[in-house]
């Protein structure tokens, strides 16, 4: 299995001591080195644990034949635009369970025709998470609301206020959604 531990460990600033003492169990850089340059076996178990003290999911360590990496040709900084001083790639990220996406018909507030919002769903218990944020909130009848989350109305935990994008859009209010899903992403062409 071809692994991307290193690229990732390294885009992330870590040394191999630093990412081997964040696995639980804490391991030996030794091992990580190993198992990032192939002379080990990587196992689903040590993949999970090193995406774990990585933070990442464990898909972005493996590299598929049909996902290429994008070479970084430059980094735009408050200093101006350079070259890496290294190779480096960018992954295309890849959605996770539970994503759902909104694609944008005409241009609305920030958004342009042609963008994609990649959106994850979140429950009840975590809607305070999604305060000041842009969330699909689906309604009776199978239709949705989009829209900056602005309030939860106090003493009724489950109805939200929400804004529409958009100059001049009256807040609308949901009772008890089972789901939302917040903005995460969005994909725009240029």
């Amino acid at each position: 299995m071809i692994t991307a531990i290193r690229e990732v460990r390294r885009a992330k600033g870590l040394t191999l001591d630093e990412v081997a003492r964040a696995c639980d169990p804490p391991t030996t850089a030794q091992t990580i080195g190993r198992l990032e340059t192939g002379t080990r076996t990587v196992s689903v178990d040590w993949l999970n644990r090193i995406a774990a003290a990585l933070g990442v999911a464990a898909a972005d360590l493996v590299k598929l034949p049909d996902r290429a990496d994008l070479p970084v040709a430059a980094i735009l900084s408050a200093a101006g635009t350079h070259a890496p001083t290294r190779p480096e790639a960018v992954t295309p990220p890849l959605p996770g369970p539970g994503s759902v996406a909104v694609t944008v018909a005409d241009s609305v507030g920030d958004y342009r025709a042609g963008d994609e919002i990649w959106c994850e769903q979140l429950g009840p218990e975590a809607f305070g998470h999604a305060l000041n944020r842009d969330v699909l909130v689906p309604r009776a009848g199978g239709r949705f609301l989009f829209g900056r989350l602005i309030g939860r109305e106090a003493g009724t935990p489950g109805k939200l206020h929400l804004l529409p994008p958009g100059a001049g859009a009256r807040q609308q209010i949901v009772a008890d959604p089972p789901w939302i899903a917040r903005a995460v992403r969005l994909v725009r062409g240029l």
